[in-house]
């Protein structure tokens, strides 16, 4: 074995050369290890799970000459799915596979050492060259990853072992003489990219004429400031070398040159102005009180990663266009304090502890509590009642205006979102306003009558409320009731519910004309939950309702909380408040869509509805303004009736609850417009709704669900309407 290049391990067998296999099994001095058990172990875990075409095949034995270490792992598939099954999503299985047709050149590798080895780590490529002609120094050790037992070797002879160690079947190509006029043909031949890293200025011009010539990318990291260069020559052939810093300059008039004359040259490409202070002052120094311009190890490491994430672009086809930036650390770490994690200045007022907790804000004092205010004049009380009434989002889609015989409520168009179709949830909310609205008349002696209601058509007047003499004393006694009503996020526990509670509640249902369906059969709920899971994942998942969905979510401290969901009323502990903030983000979101992933996002629900008691659908048997208006008042019966006997109470929203129509899906969400449609369908059939029966809400019913936080309201001087 000691004719093997010194920097290449030996795959055995090989055309079933076991003779050789068992000369280095019994040869003094040789390391022997059978790694087959721990990694077919990890096997076992692999998802998606290997075929058994995958499994089947065979392990290989790998003989390193400079360890004299013989090692027995898995075959290339098997090695490469293992290895690398900790990038996904970052980088897709189909990312990997184009990435491993691509072939990288390295040149210098003292930064290029951090940089070829990274390419190698995460897979970014299927072949490796690299060149240089120096030997490891124990001045380079400082930002070389190398060890003194490679101190006198050949930079890229270390770099490669390196890289065999970390993975044996990635094909690597060594210049241990470095690049010359004479080997920078043969380099480049078959190459895709290349990386400069090389201390020659000559070289650095040379290499960039060639790649020029040959329609190659050029990629550099200078360590400084974390200055990253990108030179798309395949896109521009025409474009002058180093963005024209350095002129039309040719690499024979930087031949030869000590370190101090290369200076001038290399602050022209760094730009001296752009350095760093402490560079900028060191490269007055060299030959003085240095010997050469410094680097870090974490600098160099950290150009690695840049250079990394610019191949990953380029190999996904991403924008990466010829320029320059500065991944400058140094500065981001001095804004410490003065932006946030986004890089925007961070508001006046803003508690960075929301974040992660969202039980405290910056805001010590909360709104007024409504549920402490019984109101002593009939208006006020009408008014106050309305304000309280549910609505999707808390958007609370109602003005209003009184006159001596009542109160008229409108719909503002502006507060509504696009699972609001048709502004049937709006209505669904105006309803359950008109029905707080009846209750606090009889409160004060007063029958309210709900008329006219809107036509067929949507009608900015949604609900017209006038006064008569006389009381209904069952309403009068749901005044508390209705005053303390509150959205119960709270987790709860399942309990089954008795004859008498599903008696009453079903009785609330049909006082305000609609139908109660109770779902608490155990493996109903169960199917129920994963529709209305995977509801909530499209919800994320479309742009359009991810970024609808967000706004409502309001943070103490940040935002105003009379208007949306405040995030404390959620219910959720600081894991939860992690996913969330995740899942807030729209390009976390783009990416989920693209992989058809995300399954993970409706778990919340799931989690939810599999505690509860039962899910309670209140339906009406029509689908018009008038039903909704209607549906409401009812969903606001059955809602107080359920609090009234103890349970936990909270509104649960599917994207397609107020879609009846293909048409009305695909307003929603046209990639997700098929899916939501068997989602509804299945809803339909495990709720046990009837043709043309049309839900109002879904209400989730627990026990034990404790104190929930309350939800503010807009302040009364913003549901005045203006000018009616």
């Amino acid at each position: 074995m000691a004719t093997v290049e010194s920097y290449r391990p030996v795959i055995l067998p090989e055309s079933g050369d076991e003779k050789a296999l068992s000369e280095l099994m019994s040869a003094p001095g040789v390391e022997v290890m059978d790694t087959s058990a721990a990694w077919r172990r990890e096997l076992i875990d692999l998802l998606p799970a290997l075929s058994p075409a995958e499994l089947a095949e065979d392990g290989r034995w790998v003989y390193y000459p400079w360890r004299r270490a013989l090692v027995l792992l898995p075959g290339p598939g098997i090695f490469d799915r293992l290895r690398l099954d900790r990038n996904r999503n970052k980088i897709t299985a189909v990312e990997q596979k184009n990435l491993a047709d691509k072939r990288i050149g390295v040149v210098g590798l003292s930064v290029g050492h951090a940089i070829a080895h990274t390419l190698a780590l995460e897979g970014l490529c299927g072949g490796l060259r690299l060149a240089d002609f120096d030997t490891v120094e124990l001045s380079n050790l400082n930002r070389i990853p190398a060890t003194v037992l490679d101190l006198g070797v050949n930079k890229s002879v270390v770099a490669a072992r390196r890289i065999a160690e970390l993975n044996p079947y990635l094909a690597v190509e060594i210049f241990p003489g470095g690049l010359t006029e004479e080997s920078i043909s043969e380099f480049f031949d078959g190459l895709d990219l290349v990386v400069e890293e090389c201390d020659s200025l000559d070289m650095k011009v040379r290499i960039r004429q060639e790649a020029r010539s040959r329609g190659l990318p050029v990629l550099m990291e200078t360590s400084d400031r974390g200055l990253f260069d990108v030179e798309r020559f395949d896109q521009d052939p025409d474009r002058p070398l180093f963005h024209g810093l350095l002129g039309d300059i040719e690499p024979a008039a930087l031949s030869g040159l000590a370190t101090r004359d290369k200076a001038p040259h290399v602050m022209r490409i760094l730009q001296a102005s752009k350095l760093s202070s402490r560079m900028a002052a060191s490269m007055v120094e060299i030959d003085r009180t240095v010997s050469s311009w410094p680097q870090l190890g974490s600098d160099v490491q950290l150009g690695a990663a840049t250079v990394a994430s610019a191949v990953r672009r380029w190999g996904r086809g991403q924008s990466l266009p010829s320029g320059r930036v500065r991944v400058d650390l140094d500065h981001v770490l001095e804004t410490l304090g003065a932006t946030s994690t986004g890089g925007a200045a961070i508001p006046a007022g803003f508690d960075p502890s929301v974040g992660s907790d969202p039980t405290v804000g910056s805001d010590p004092t909360p709104g007024p509590d409504l549920t402490q205010e019984i109101p002593d004049d009939l208006f006020d009380a009408l008014l106050h009642g309305i304000r309280l009434a549910p609505s999707g989002g808390n958007i609370q889609p109602w003005s209003v205006a009184t006159d001596p015989h009542g109160v008229r409520v409108f719909l503002v168009r502006e507060r509504t979102s696009a699972m609001d179709v048709q502004f049937r949830g709006s209505y669904v909310a105006i309803g359950a306003a008109g029905f707080n609205a009846e209750v606090a008349a009889a409160r004060h002696g007063y029958r309210a009558v709900l008329d006219p209601l809107p036509s067929d058509e949507i009608d900015d007047l949604a609900l017209q409320i006038r006064l008569r003499e006389g009381a209904d004393p069952e309403l009068a006694q749901l005044y508390p009731a209705m005053v303390r009503r509150i959205s119960n996020r709270n987790l709860g526990t399942r309990r089954s519910l008795d004859a008498v509670v599903r008696a009453d509640l079903e009785r609330a249902a049909r006082a305000g004309g609609a139908r109660l369906v109770l779902v608490d059969d155990a493996d109903r709920l169960g199917l129920v939950a994963d529709v209305l899971a995977e509801s909530d994942r499209i919800r994320y998942l479309t742009p359009l309702l991810h970024g609808q969905m967000m706004s409502e979510l309001k943070w103490p401290g940040r935002d105003r909380l009379d208007l949306g969901i405040d995030v404390r009323t959620l219910g959720l502990d600081a894991a939860d408040v992690a996913k969330l903030e995740v899942a807030a983000r729209p390009e976390v979101m783009a990416h989920l869509a693209d992989w058809e992933g995300g399954q993970a996002l409706g778990d919340n629900t799931r989690d939810r509805v599999n505690a509860s008691s039962a899910l309670a659908v209140v339906t009406m048997d029509g689908d018009k303004s008038l039903d909704y208006l209607r549906g409401g008042s009812a969903v606001e019966r059955v809602w107080i009736a359920a609090e009234r006997m103890g349970l936990g109470v909270q509104p649960v929203s599917p994207v397609f609850l107020y879609a009846r129509d293909r048409a009305d899906l695909e307003t929603l969400s046209v990639p997700f417009a098929a899916e939501l449609g068997v989602l509804r369908d299945s809803f339909v059939r495990l709720a046990g709704l009837h043709g043309g029966e049309a839900p109002m809400l879904v209400l989730r019913l627990s026990h034990e669900s404790g104190t929930p936080m309350r939800s503010e309201r807009l302040p009364l001087s913003e549901v005045i309407a203006a000018g009616r």
